[in-house]
C-alpha cells in the first residue's frame, strides 16, 4: 500500500505528534539489556563446553 493512498488523518498517531527520530532512553536501555543476556549466555555456553572432553 502507497503511503500516497493513507490520508493524513489517518496517518498520525491518535496524540497527533510525529514520533521522534533517534533512540529513546527506553530503546537505549532495552539495547544495553539485549546485548548484557546475549553476552551472559555465551559466557556460560562457552564455560559449559570448555569443561567437557573432545570426543573421538
Amino acid at each position: 500500500m502507497s503511503a500516497g493512498l493513507i490520508p493524513q488523518a489517518l496517518a498520525t498517531p491518535i496524540g497527533g505528534v510525529p514520533p521522534q527520530s533517534g533512540l529513546t532512553p527506553i530503546e537505549l536501555a532495552l539495547l544495553v539489556a539485549a546485548a548484557f543476556g546475549v553476552f551472559l549466555i555465551r559466557r556460560a555456553l562457552r564455560e559449559r563446553f570448555l569443561k567437557r572432553p573432545p570426543k573421538d
